[in-house]
């Protein structure tokens, strides 16, 4: 789960990271959009598209406290039970997508498989 927004300037330098790693299929990629307007957060993934299989919206950002969010962006590993396994605080980059986020996928998926 990413959290963004689109008023984030590195939300938009973290996105082609996004991109790619929605093209993994063992994996959903799901967002959840964080105090912004719908019709703007339409019109970011428009303009840059749109990595995501579901998008949750957080206009006054409640759920994001519930998940122990401090600012945008941050990625979360959930495994399918449900919890989370890992979070990624800032923006990710192909560097810290390849050493940290997939090898806590990879073991997520490990485990829930």
């Amino acid at each position: 789960v990413n959290v963004f927004a689109s008023w984030c300037a590195p939300c938009r330098e973290e996105h082609p990271v996004l991109l790619a790693l929605s093209q993994d299929k063992r994996f959903t990629l799901a967002a959840l959009n964080y105090k912004d307007e719908p019709a703007n957060a339409r019109r970011f993934l428009g303009d840059l598209g749109n990595p995501y299989q579901a998008i949750g919206v957080d206009p006054a950002g409640r759920a994001a406290i519930d998940w122990g969010v401090y600012g945008v962006p941050e990625t979360f590993v959930i495994g399918k039970d449900g919890k989370i396994a890992y979070k990624h605080v800032g923006p990710l980059t192909p560097e810290s997508a390849k050493d940290l986020l997939l090898p806590q996928i990879e073991k997520a998926l490990a485990v829930s498989g």
